[in-house]
């Protein structure tokens, strides 16, 4: 066992054992792993205080030493791969593999963010356009906007957060976090390593704050941007309180997955398996909604039933474990109650959906009423609907029918169809050939509609927090 009896908050770089005031739980066993300490309004108003304090140094910091600490950070997680991973089985509740591969992927996002450190220029602007700009030289790079805030869930308590921190470090500005408050212990190891750097003080602060102290992240005018993942109905609220500083968001969806009849169905259905189970479906791209050839459809279904089934759910150090347990037993209760409304209304279930604590048996349906939360709202939890279609471009718009658009998965062949399904999807990213919840790190990643504002991605992030300043030089 590698959990601490407790840890501290971070406030300017530097370790503070306030108090013990927050529990985490083991989400496995129910029980207090490890206790953090809780930031309350005035220090969070401090660490605002230490960033904008810090905002200069931050600009002035060559290239190649944020990209040094981003790749020492890397080989410090590389060294701690096995205690992290640990970290993610108790506070998460991941299974083994899952947290093993959410370690990997954070090692991934600093050294990309370290490439990326050393990318951030610009370019000359030909002015001569015409004849009363003649003799001018203009120029234009991109500068650091200043301090930024983020706001991070409990789903991937590492990966969403080094998809704010390492993009902040690697274009100078410095930041505020608050991670979610049932999984900050991922979160403060990685401010941990951080502090063993030399960034000026007031670089970074890591606090687990209570939602009435947590005003600050998102209202304060000194902080220029702030990032916020979690819920659409959480992330509007706050975007209309953040006042005249840029807001990105990634808010979730309920992803849909089209399989055309000339799919390899083998393929698919050990896709569509991942996609709508791993993490527990607790990912804003899990598989929610499968559109299936009509002339496929039956097949799939009936492979689909067998593995599904066949998903071991429990303990998640048991390496054969795939579906460990939901954040928490009322999250679990949710998912449930989402299945018996949808069969009250004339669902059909075809396996799964019995609860055991905090673990949902993973749970297929088909026939579901488009009025049901189970498919209008986000699960987040071990639940995927089937449909049939025989229309790919009326199945385009059955995809459209949603107040979200994240990313939708497409098993097909026809090059024709794949354009127009980039054409007209309304999503932030169409994949073809694998299920929606593909992801790699340095790729654009975020939705349109309820999905979200901007995009993720370590190279687009970098443009979020930076602004483009022009130079002209009129000759004399």
């Amino acid at each position: 066992m590698t959990i601490q009896s407790s840890y501290p908050y971070y406030l300017a770089n530097r370790a503070v054992d306030a108090n013990r005031d927050l529990e985490v739980i083991d989400k496995h066993t129910g029980e207090v792993a490890t206790r953090v300490a809780l930031a309350d309004d005035a220090v969070v108003d401090r660490a605002i205080a230490a960033a904008v304090e810090a905002t200069p140094a931050m600009a002035r910091l060559p290239a190649h030493r944020r990209r040094d600490v981003l790749n020492g950070c890397a080989d410090r997680f590389v060294e701690r791969f096995d205690e992290l991973a640990e970290i993610l089985l108790v506070e998460g509740g991941k299974v083994i593999k899952d947290a093993r591969g959410e370690v990997q992927r954070l090692i991934d996002t600093f050294r990309i963010a370290a490439e990326e450190a050393t990318r951030i220029g610009g370019e000359v602007l030909p002015m001569d356009i015409a004849e009363r700009s003649e003799g001018v030289l203009g120029f234009w790079k991109r500068v650091p906007i200043g301090p930024v805030s983020f706001i991070t869930p409990f789903n991937f308590p590492y990966n969403l957060v080094a998809h704010k921190i390492a993009p902040a470090i690697a274009a100078g500005c410095p930041f505020i976090l608050k991670p979610a408050e049932k999984t900050p212990i991922g979160a403060l190891v990685l401010g941990e390593i951080l502090a063993e750097f030399d960034l000026p003080e007031g670089a970074f602060s890591i606090l687990p704050v209570p939602r009435e102290d947590a005003a600050r992240f998102t209202e304060d005018e000194r902080l220029k941007l702030m990032s916020f993942t979690g819920s659409d109905k959480v992330g509007w609220m706050l975007k209309g309180k953040a006042g005249k500083k840029p807001v990105v968001m990634e808010l979730g969806g309920n992803a849909a997955c089209l399989v055309d009849a000339d799919a390899d169905l083998d393929d698919a259905v050990e896709r569509l398996v991942f996609g709508g189970f791993y993490q527990a479906g607790q990912s804003c791209i899990s598989v929610q909604r499968v559109l299936v050839h009509d002339a496929i459809y039956d097949a799939l279904t009936e492979r689909l039933v067998e593995q599904v089934g066949a998903l071991r759910g429990g303990d998640p150090r048991d390496p054969e474990t795939f579906v460990g347990p939901l954040i928490s037993e009322d999250d679990a209760k949710r998912v449930v109650q989402w299945i018996e409304e949808a069969e009250a209304a004339g669902a059909r279930r075809l396996v799964g959906g019995e609860r055991d604590g905090a673990v949902v048996r993973p749970a297929l349906l088909d026939r579901v009423p488009d009025d049901c939360k189970l498919f209008s709202e986000e699960v987040f939890g071990p639940a995927m609907i089937l449909e049939r279609f025989d229309d790919f471009d009326a199945a385009l718009d059955r995809i459209n029918r949603s107040r979200y658009g994240l990313q939708a998965g497409l098993f097909i062949r026809d090059i024709g169809k794949i354009r127009r399904a980039w054409d007209r999807l309304e999503v932030g990213g169409v994949i073809i050939n694998d299920v929606p919840s593909f992801r790699v790190d340095h790729m654009p990643y975020g939705g349109v509609k309820d999905s979200g504002l901007g995009r993720e991605g370590i190279k687009f992030a970098i443009e979020d927090m930076t602004e483009i300043r022009l130079l002209a030089i009129r000759e004399a």
